[in-house]
């Protein structure tokens, strides 16, 4: 029997906006039609503490444009359950940060998606990477602790590292990567979407920069999309955890994870599309019903049975992996390809192929419709490895492209991050004994329908 115990929910409160972002899944900007009142709002609080959440964040659209935000913050707090929010940062100022810290908000992520110009364009804002480092010193100012997310897309992947070394130097205690996928706006931006191939490229600079990261105290959250069982996979869900457990190990969404909309709807996941995994409405059901009784909500429960890989197609059905991973992360596979069991943003995925001589490229094959947490569908393109890159592609990520700062390029000539280390190098033991992952005659069989990653297969 699968393991289940919700804990943790990511609510949306408003959609409404100040920022107009170009890869917004939530195509966020007006308010949302009916959105809860306050004494809904509150009511929900009661009934998610009755299920056992213990963790709340608040996102939007922007949090703080809903007047109630911070009555329903602090009666989240009340409640007895840690509340943090995500924001865009445009706007927060000191005394707003003082009554945030007031209200009980535990932990803040500001949003920072590149340098100043990249972020400002992605934001859709002049002034809004101006903003959120101001709102990161004023909740530095408040002691309310902060970290940051960042999408990785073509257009913010070469500024990676020196993105790092700003966050860091504005104190900074955990960032969170995600890679940009195609839904909402980003579905009509597909352009700044990385291609599967030029994961080859990213994941040695990510892993290299990571390894700086932790080192210098600031912890690295990869997001649901990032890794499965490349060479980095332990350094980027595990680095100074003693579970042996640090890897991706399949979809959690109403496992683990719940998302709220602001109109009461209830999903595994805040980030799956709304149309085809909303499980039902608080104005309708009580959330413990929602959660125990709609499929939506429990399509992960038999991941220890058939029925945990029965959906997988393509790549994902004939992976090593599959039992384990279950397709990766559930949102990026819909959101491509209009349905869940087939993820391109997979590092064994192309490693696997570049090994065979072949990349894969995806290209939209049908547009999203323009409604929030919407998807359109692409097309997977298979092709030899040596194929021209097409020259209708300016955005094209390779290595070359990387900024990389003076810290990194003394710390490479010490053989920090180069292949001498093992770290940020495609020969850094890829699907080896060594490297522990990516070979399967070093993965034992758990309860044999599981595998499990051993700390050393020598």
């Amino acid at each position: 029997m699968t393991y289940r115990r919700i804990s943790y929910a990511v609510w949306e409160i408003t959609l409404k906006c100040n920022l107009a972002c170009q890869h917004c899944g939530s195509r966020a900007g007006h308010t949302r039609e009916k959105e809860l009142s306050t004494a809904e709002a509150l009511d929900l609080v009661r009934q998610m503490a009755e299920v056992g959440i213990t963790e709340v964040t608040l996102i939007g659209g922007e949090a703080f444009l809903r007047p109630d935000w911070l009555e329903i913050a602090k009666a989240i707090t009340e409640a007895g359950m840690v509340c943090g929010m995500t924001t865009g940062g445009f706007g927060i100022s000191l005394e707003t940060a003082r009554r945030m810290k007031e209200a009980g908000i535990r932990v803040v992520s500001v949003s920072v998606d590149g340098l100043e110009a990249t972020h400002d364009r992605l934001r859709g804002r002049k002034g809004s990477w101006q903003w959120a480092f101001k709102t990161m010193s004023h909740l530095k100012e408040v002691g309310i602790p902060f970290g940051c997310n960042t999408q990785i897309n073509r257009l913010s992947a070469p500024e990676f590292p020196q993105i790092y070394q700003l966050l860091r130097d504005a104190g900074i205690f955990a960032w969170q990567i995600q890679l940009t996928v195609p839904m909402g706006n980003a579905a009509d931006n597909y352009d700044i979407l990385l291609q599967p191939y030029e994961l080859l490229d990213l994941y040695p600079m990510i892993a290299r920069v990571v390894e700086r990261a932790y080192s210098e105290g600031v912890k690295v959250q990869a997001g649901n999309n990032v890794g499965y069982y490349g060479p980095y996979e332990r350094l980027l869900r595990g680095r100074g955890d003693s579970n042996p457990w640090t890897f991706w190990q399949g979809c959690q969404a109403g496992l683990s994870t719940l998302g709220i909309e602001a109109d009461g709807a209830i999903k595994g996941c805040p980030s799956l599309p709304t149309s085809a995994y909303t499980g039902g409405n608080i104005r309708d059901h009580s959330l413990g019903t929602i959660i125990e009784e709609t499929e939506e909500l429990r399509f992960n429960l038999g991941a220890d049975t058939p029925k945990g890989t029965s959906h997988l197609w393509g790549f994902c059905k004939t992976c090593e992996f599959a039992e384990l991973c279950r397709g990766g992360c559930s949102w990026t596979a819909h959101v491509f390809f209009d349905r869940r069991g087939n993820n391109p943003y997979c590092h064994h995925r192309a490693l696997t192929q570049a090994s065979q001589g072949i990349r894969e490229r995806v290209v939209p094959k049908v547009k999203a419709q323009g409604l929030p947490f919407d998807n359109g569908e692409f097309e997977i393109i298979e092709e030899p490895i040596n194929t021209p890159w097409p020259n209708n592609d300016p955005l094209h990520f390779s290595a070359d492209r990387i900024q990389w700062s003076g810290d990194f390029l003394r710390s490479r000539e010490q053989g920090v991050g180069s292949r001498e280390s093992g770290v940020g190098s495609r020969e850094s033991g890829v699907g080896s004994r060594e490297s522990g992952i990516g070979n399967k005659s070093c993965v034992p069989h758990y309860y044999e329908k599981r595998y499990r990653l051993g700390r050393s297969c020598r």
